[in-house]
């Protein structure tokens, strides 16, 4: 289990946190019992206006919490959530509705909302750095002007909790998550009248597997028909980004991730640093999926020449000395890589994004201290959502915003690999009118974007429902909105993507 927790997303594997979910009380069952009753939903609702595409959008913002309850009729728990339905619409019960989660697990759902897809985001220099203080401008590339968003908060982040009595740790799951979640989509969409409109989910790493899951899910239990599926930085099964003993197919994946630090910090021999960047990746693929993964399948099989002539091409498609590569039996986990491109400047790389360097305390050990590319978004991003969440949305409380929340041991549900392809297949199958739409960073080291497009050639659809997908790579990381350009391409390609659904 802790390899799986060290490559999910794992927000929370490179900071310090205590768990902050409500805690089951040492009290009689009476007291405990009464004290969930007391369980009460709190609403905020406010109106603004944004500016996208040139045209100004009126909506209103509803910050506030649903509470889901068993069978029996007790409080389970407290989903807080931020809503923004478009104002003036004809008819806003048929308006699509998209639902948005993070992933981690443990994330709060600040990322996508004041990152990408909410009406206002976090403003940021070219770099994707800013400092202190920081700045909430109006989105111009927000999807509001393409479909209502609901950002969620599973158990135990933002302000979402468990009921008091009730221990948070049975959310803790891959099962009871996605149960939970699609109770609360049932619940909103019954309270706020929208089981007439085109339903989305969007989700960003983990809420990618979530969003797999989710979907069938809502298909077979509850006959709620997804109209299309958004995945950011996706992994369908983690055995294509566990770096394990036997498992070849991780290294194989990342090797063009690899190309792109080494290219982008200029470690590349001049032929290759001459070239584009994309045209030089598919050249890699090309590698990576031949000649490379002939030679790691082959294992001690494999002949003297053979294993010569991959180091060497290995070493030039990374930068990484023939000699380490050899040490490294030709696999380099992304730990070394990050340690060991630039190790001569005394400088390691960020996992979520290769483009940004951070200093360790020295520069011999063999994996990286922190990942510098979360220290950038981290703290900007949680001062962001705290000053948005008082000040715009008017939601006054003392209780702390988990943007992180500490859910482990997160519950994975099987002995092997977590592997939703197969529940993407079938609810694509049963449902074949669904779109999926894929976008990655060509900078992320944690979910590589091969291993999106190795996962979807292997999911097993029938050929006539390929068409239903489509890919998209980005320059950056896995976070790729905070670079402008990128934020502003995803949103011209989500717009195609909403048009096709509802074409």
């Amino acid at each position: 289990m802790k390899r799986v927790l060290w490559v999910s997303m794992a927000f929370l594997s490179m900071c310090s946190g205590v768990l902050h979910a409500a805690e089951a009380e040492p009290t009689p069952k009476k007291e405990a019992a009464s004290k969930s009753e007391e369980l009460k939903e709190e609403f905020s609702v406010t109106h603004h206006t944004v500016t996208i595409d040139g045209k100004p959008l009126h909506y209103t913002a509803t910050a506030g919490n649903l509470v889901l309850k068993s069978a029996d009729g007790k409080p389970e728990a407290s989903i807080f959530f931020i809503a923004y339905t478009k104002d003036d619409e004809k008819e806003p019960a048929k308006r699509p509705v998209t639902f948005v989660t993070n992933g981690g697990p443990g994330s709060s759902s600040v990322w996508l909302h004041l990152g990408l897809l909410g009406p206002r985001r976090v403003s940021l220099n070219a770099d994707g750095t800013t400092q202190a203080p920081y700045q909430l401008v109006d989105n111009e590339y927000s999807a509001l002007d393409l479909t209502d968003l609901v950002f969620i908060d599973p158990v135990s982040s933002g302000f979402s909790r468990a009921a008091p009595g009730v221990d948070p740790k049975q959310f803790h799951s891959v099962d009871e998550d996605v149960k939970c979640l699609s109770e609360f989509i049932r619940l909103y969409i019954t309270r706020y009248h929208r089981w007439d409109a085109p339903k989305f989910f969007a989700g960003e790493s983990y809420g990618t597997t979530r969003g797999a899951a989710l979907a069938a899910h809502l298909h077979d239990e509850e006959h709620i028909y997804l109209s299309g599926l958004i995945m950011i930085s996706t992994v369908l099964n983690f055995q294509n980004i566990v770096f394990d003993m036997g498992s070849d197919i991780p290294f194989i994946l990342i090797a063009p991730t690899y190309t792109a630090a080494a290219w982008y910090h200029k470690k590349l021999s001049p032929e290759l640093q001459r070239k584009e960047l994309l045209p030089l990746l598919k050249e890699v693929e090309t590698f990576a999926l031949g000649p490379y993964a002939s030679s790691l399948m082959k294992g001690d099989r494999l002949s003297k020449s053979e294993r010569a002539a991959t180091v060497q091409q290995l070493a030039r498609y990374t930068g990484l000395s023939p000699e380490f590569i050899e040490r490294q039996n030709l696999r380099v986990t992304f730990s070394r890589f990050a340690k060991e491109l630039l190790r001569n400047q005394k400088r390691v790389l960020g996992r979520f994004d290769c483009t940004y360097t951070g200093i360790d305390n020295n520069s011999c050990g063999e994996s990286y201290e922190f990942d510098p590319s979360a220290d950038v978004v981290f703290g900007v991003f949680t001062a962001s959502i705290n000053h948005y969440l008082e000040k715009d949305l008017q939601v006054q409380k003392d209780e702390k915003y988990d943007v992180l929340a500490n859910v482990w041991p997160w519950n994975f549900s099987t002995n092997s690999y977590l592997n939703v392809s197969s529940q993407l297949r079938d609810v694509m199958s049963r449902n074949p009118k669904m779109q999926v739409f894929v976008g990655s960073g060509i900078y992320d080291m944690a979910t590589p974007y091969l291993t999106a497009d190795y996962a979807f050639d292997h999911v097993g659809l029938d050929p006539s429902l390929k068409s239903n997908i489509t890919m998209r790579n980005y320059i950056g990381g896995h976070m790729m909105y905070i670079h402008i350009p990128s934020l502003k391409q995803m949103k011209e390609d989500f717009t195609a993507f909403y048009k096709k659904v509802a074409s």
